[in-house]
């Protein structure tokens, strides 16, 4: 984790509003900072931003691939050596016009968990992403998102058992589903809402096609959900690299 340096640190406390996550915390006795390690998510937003007027805040020793995963993930400005995308290491959807991932009579998914500054568990992201892949949703391999290289299997969601209690600033989980799918999908996720202690944004990725548009909402008004009041629209000014 992120580290005080307890010579340098005065206690001044400049350091607490700054930490998304609240990892920052002051001792009763000695009144200096201290790092809580459990909630901390090495997202060093507090080192970057030099936010220590007397230079206390070390960097921590990334001496294992959980640490550096946490890292990876919850830091913006890194890339993922696996996927070679900055920020948390996907494009999600943004580039379908060149990689072609969702094709006629899909829907991907894309469910972003943690954001904005409450963090993410992934104790929580593996009940989510064993959720929707019960559900019919088909998830990214590592090639394409860095959450999948700690599942033990890409088909159930799992991950491996000392990843779950890891605290991370955000993590996306991806996928896609056939289009008959959908509605249980979304209904898999109105129960694992309730089951987590965090929160999470849905995008769900069409093809812009009447069709599936109409699709879309007419299963959003059944299930009672509010439509959505924004969007990205890919215009497809690139080269699809499969058919």
């Amino acid at each position: 984790m992120v580290q005080i340096n307890r010579k340098l640190c005065v206690g001044c406390a400049t350091c607490i509003p700054y930490c998304p996550v609240e990892a920052f915390k002051k001792e009763a006795e000695e009144r200096k900072v201290y790092v809580d390690e459990e909630v901390c998510t090495n997202c060093y937003v507090c080192i970057r931003n030099n936010v220590c007027p007397v230079g206390a805040i070390e960097e921590s020793n990334l001496d294992n691939f959980m640490k550096q995963f946490q890292h990876v993930i919850s830091d913006p400005t890194v890339t993922s050596e696996g996927t070679g995308v900055p920020g948390r290491g996907t494009e999600e959807a943004k580039t379908n016009d060149v990689t072609g991932r969702y094709g006629r009579g899909e829907f991907g998914i894309c469910i972003d968990m943690g954001r904005p500054g409450i963090g993410c568990r992934l104790r929580d992201a593996e009940k989510v992403a064993m959720a929707v892949a019960q559900a019919g949703v088909v998830l990214e391999g590592p090639e394409t998102t860095p959450l999948a290289t700690l599942m033990t299997d890409i088909k159930t969601g799992k991950l491996v058992d000392e990843a779950l209690d890891t605290n991370v600033l955000s993590v996306i989980i991806e996928g896609k589903c056939p289009k008959e799918k959908l509605p249980d999908v979304l209904m898999a996720l109105r129960r694992v809402e309730k089951e987590i202690e965090t929160t999470f944004c849905l995008g769900i990725v069409s093809r812009a096609e009447q069709e599936e548009a109409s699709f879309f909402f007419e299963t959003l008004e059944k299930l009672g959900i509010p439509k959505p009041f924004r969007g990205k629209v890919n215009v497809g000014l690139g080269r699809p690299l499969i058919p």
